[in-house]
């Protein structure tokens, strides 16, 4: 069980959403995004949208989670990214990552 994502060196940590479009629904896409955070020691969530695309938001040390975000533009094997949106995230999310309902 991750024990919750914490910054470098007493540092705050970085907390963002990104909203991925393209091919991302039906892929794995968000098997994978939980996998990938996991391995990262990243918190946060990750869901559908009606729209098609896939919303996440990463909280952790700086590093970690902008190798996140630039390994959402690539996706697992199925998927055909097209953009990730990157927004500023400032509420903290419960410890741990988790696929979250569809919004």
């Amino acid at each position: 069980m991750t024990q919750g994502a914490q910054g470098c060196a007493g540092n705050p940590p970085e907390r963002v959403r990104v909203v991925v479009s393209g091919r991302v629904q039906g892929v794995w896409y968000r098997g994978w995004t939980v996998d990938e955070a996991r391995a990262r020691g990243l918190d946060g969530w990750v869901r559908n949208r009606r729209d098609g695309s896939v919303e996440a938001v990463f909280q952790g040390p700086p590093e970690a989670v902008a190798e996140m975000v630039a390994a959402c533009g690539r996706g697992p094997p199925m998927a055909r990214v097209m953009a990730v949106e990157t927004h500023p995230h400032e509420d903290p999310v419960a410890p741990g990552f988790e696929q979250i309902p569809s919004a």
